[in-house]
């Protein structure tokens, strides 16, 4: 049976070679999408500034299961409980702050992030001092080597360095190297007490350094008995997490858009390789027959089909697994370019995405197999004989069953989307693959539907088409299942293809021009320096023209209920310019009174949350402290701008930099242009301080969008190359097959052009069906996805895009059929019938 198998595969290498493309393709994409998802699973980074310390103790980064986004301090006492501990040598605690030096008043490391870390915790990197000695005072500093370069410093010089907004000067006592191969950020060291003091009394990790000789998972094992739930215990790369707050909370987006675009991506390969493997056994009917005629039985010729593909799916996953893990490292690449996660983050792919792939594509094959070889297998002879000129049979109870199973949950998706499914970040998790159902549905029944609309169009392809057209037609409606192999992966590309691409168009309209339209204020002040002191914003009001100005932060949290915690948005304002800084049209209380431990929310959010003005709401803030602020205004919901507003100075105490960032500023009417070159002499004054327009919020909202629009175009672009290489593998495919018919047209009189011109309107029948049935498809994706974000039954974006994607796909038609037709006829018409 093997050698039948082998010997098929050699004479019949363009269906195999478009089956094995499929298989190889699928494998690699899959196995792709599968690292990218391990990586997320395990999310580790490779420590630099930690390097030294095989022990990390660090505060816990998650709540309820939840990824924290900002850093989740720790008590410094455990410095010494962990000190205690059998087999540590030292115990070193750490903290970060931000720490910007300056020259000329300007950052030497431009938009480079720069830390400020106490002395002792140079050890954990380590760094030694290579000139001057250590700081002692609160007003002596230790500068790296690059620094200390950039800035010009030398032992015994002064530096100015901003610090909680203010810009201090500090002599510098010495120069410190970084030994080893690792690159952590540029840092400032300042003695502990003084960085302590600025870190406000808690500490970010402590750096374990073992006995010598001692086991590091030993003293791991050990120190995590210590602390309890306190705080957690990093070994490994996992060491890296405790240098990168809020890096877990990427963990959900990588998680969620490769688990949404895996499994996409095996539902279509699972399609092609079935679609591909299920044409090529078609087009075998007559080799079946007259294997049965001569004694075949018919568990024969399925082990013999069932050997083929197995020969077919070992190679194609064999070959598929170093293209597989170069597609993951594309993606992930693309990730960490676009800032979806920090390019700390290690890429690892094991061998559970290889055995995913693995199994995916044999299993497909596997599938395809049993329903398209147990029907040519169990077919008569003469039957099957007969069934080479007709071609027409492929109704069954389990392919309607199938499809109908397809076509419900397709829908039932599409109505999730609209009727459960809030608008937020998780909505593409159920608009996305409900075309992709659909269209693998609509592939199921596209025999019936396209014979049905070829009726349709009967009249008016003969008026426009003369004798081409009625040979088209005659051969569409006694080939209807051939024209549906060729029909199917076009519908899946412009159907997948025209909701994803819409559907994103749609999200970066509407989230664009809410965020721009939230936004009252005319400036915005930035601080690239870690933050605006308390008075800066006094200064700012003080300025001649400004009516209006308020901090303004924006963080993550969480609101406690029952239920669990809801993730939600938190922006920060201040009270005095809060109602003129954002647009938060007022049903109750006032924002007046929105200082100390208060918060705002919408009026449907406080139905939902049980809260109204005078009630506390329990929540957790990015870094994990609780707190049950009062709620003191509610105001109009606005289902795209969904977040809690809070006092911007309570905000900014539990983020990275403990400072507002932005200052947003609203001028007084006719006086713009002077109010705006005032605010940029005042900008001057304050170092690291920058001046745009409000507009740039909108625009940097929409850089976040950006980051998940390139990950999403590029795995998208993926898929549909995909499709478009099936589409390409089955007309190819189909049209070789139909050689010796191409050969006995020109025999009986057909002309050359004549054929072609049959092609072309064969090309505009595959092509008007697939674009109709792709469209149909697209809008169980792009309907239900406008009517949550726009409160529209058509999305945003340009018609270009859908006409871009109906033409590639009509080009795609003409050149996998015209193409290969072509060269065929170059052969004399009597070869070409011999041959066959």
């Amino acid at each position: 049976m093997w050698r039948l198998a082998l010997r098929t595969l050699k004479f019949r290498r363009t269906s195999f070679v478009a089956t094995f493309l499929a298989m190889f393709l699928g494998a690699a994409i899959v196995i792709g999408c599968g690292g990218l998802m391990e990586t997320g699973v395990r999310m580790a980074a490779d420590p630099q500034r930690l390097a030294g310390a095989p022990v990390v103790v660090t505060g816990e980064q998650t709540y309820d299961s939840a990824a924290l986004t900002e850093r989740h301090r720790i008590d410094p006492g455990l410095v010494d409980e962990v000190a205690a501990v059998d087999g540590v040598r030292e115990a070193v605690g750490d903290v970060s702050v931000p720490a910007t030096v300056l020259k000329d008043g300007e950052p030497v490391t431009g938009d480079t992030a720069t830390s400020g870390h106490g002395w002792d915790a140079a050890a954990l990197t380590p760094y030694t001092l290579a000139a001057g000695t250590s700081p002692v005072t609160g007003g002596e500093v230790v500068l790296d080597a690059d620094l200390a370069e950039a800035a010009g410093a030398r032992p015994g010089s002064t530096v100015d360095i901003v610090v909680q907004g203010t810009t201090r000067r500090y002599e510098v006592t010495g120069v410190a190297e970084q030994r080893g191969d690792r690159n952590p950020d540029p840092a400032v060291f300042f003695s502990d007490a003084e960085a302590r003091a600025l870190a406000g009394g808690r500490i970010d990790s402590i750096g374990v350094l073992p006995v010598a000789g001692t086991d590091a998972a030993t003293v791991a094992d050990a120190v995590r008995s210590a602390v309890g739930d306190r705080a957690e215990v990093l070994t490994g790369a996992q060491r890296g997490l405790a240098e990168l707050p809020g890096t877990l909370s990427s963990r959900r987006t990588v998680v969620i858009l490769s688990a949404v675009f895996g499994s996409s991506v095996v539902l279509i390969v699972m399609f092609g390789v079935a679609s591909t493997l299920g044409l090529s056994l078609q087009q075998r009917v007559r080799e079946m027959a007259l294997l049965r005629a001569v004694g075949s039985t018919q568990k024969q010729l399925r082990r013999m089909i069932l050997t083929e593909t197995a020969v077919l799916s070992v190679a194609s996953v064999a070959l598929a697994l170093l293209p597989g893990q170069a597609i993951g490292r594309l993606l992930f690449g693309v990730l960490t370019d676009s800032g979806v996660v920090s390019p700390a983050i290690v890429y690892h792919a094991g061998w559970v995405p290889m055995a995913v792939g693995a199994v995916v594509t044999v299993l497909a094959a596997a599938l395809a197999t049993r329903f398209a070889g147990r029907g040519a297998a169990r077919t008569e002879p003469v039957a099957a004989l007969a069934e080479v000129t007709a071609g027409t049979r492929w109704f069954s109870v389990p392919r309607l069953l199938l499809a109908l199973f397809f076509l419900a949950n397709g829908i039932g998706l599409a109505v999730a989307t609209v009727t459960v499914m809030e608008n937020g970040p998780t909505l593409a998790s159920t608009a996305g693959p409900a075309s992709v159902l659909f269209c693998i549905g609509l592939a199921l029944l596209a025999p019936g539907i396209t014979k049905a609309m070829v009726a349709l169009l009967r009249l008016p392809v003969r008026a426009l088409s003369g004798l081409s057209g009625q040979l088209a037609l005659r051969n569409a409606a006694t080939a209807n299942v051939r024209m549906a192999g060729a029909v199917a992966p076009i519908v899946l590309l412009i159907g997948i293809a025209t909701g994803t691409l819409y559907m994103q168009s749609t999200e970066d309209a509407v989230s664009r021009t809410s965020y721009d339209r939230n936004i009252l204020a005319q400036y915005v002040l930035d601080s690239t320096t870690g933050g605006f002191a308390p008075g800066v914003v006094d200064q700012v009001r003080a300025t001649p023209g400004v009516s209006a100005a308020a901090e303004f932060v924006t963080a993550r949290g969480f609101v406690d209920r029952p239920g669990g915690p809801a993730d939600t948005d938190l922006r920060g304002i201040s009270a005095d310019g809060a109602a003129q800084s954002l647009d938060l049209p007022l049903v109750a209380g006032s924002l007046a009174d929105l200082t100390g431990d208060t918060v705002a929310l919408s009026d449907k959010k406080a139905e939902e949350y049980g809260v109204g003005v005078g009630d506390r709401l329990p929540m957790h803030l990015g870094d994990g402290t609780a707190v049950r602020p009062t709620v003191v205004a509610l105001y109009t919901d606005n289902p795209q701008q969904q977040y809690l507003t809070l006092p911007a100075a309570t905000l900014a105490a539990h983020t990275a930099e403990g400072l507002p960032g932005q200052i947003l500023v609203s001028t007084a009417p006719g006086e713009e242009t002077a109010t705006h070159d005032r605010l940029a002499a005042l900008a001057a004054q304050v170092p690291g301080t920058e001046l745009d327009d409000s507009s740039s919020l909108a625009g940097r909202n929409d850089q976040i969008q950006q980051i998940l629009v390139s990950a999403n175009y590029t795995i998208v672009a993926m898929i549909v190359g995909y499709a478009a290489i099936t589409v390409v593998n089955t007309l190819v495919a189909v049209t070789r097959k139909r050689g010796a018919e191409f050969g006995l047209q020109r025999l009986t009189g057909a002309t050359r052009a004549q054929v072609l011109g049959m092609l072309s309107v064969e090309g505009v029948l595959i092509a008007v069906v697939a674009t109709v049935l792709g469209t149909l498809a697209a809008a169980t994706t792009i309907v239900p996805y406008s009517l949550v974000k726009s409160d529209s039954y058509l999305p945003q974006g340009s018609i270009g895009v859908y006409l871009a994607i109906v033409g590639g796909s009509l080009l795609l038609v003409f050149a996998a059929t015209l193409l290969p037709s072509w060269r065929g006829m170059r052969e004399p018409a009597v070869e070409t019938v011999k041959s066959a």
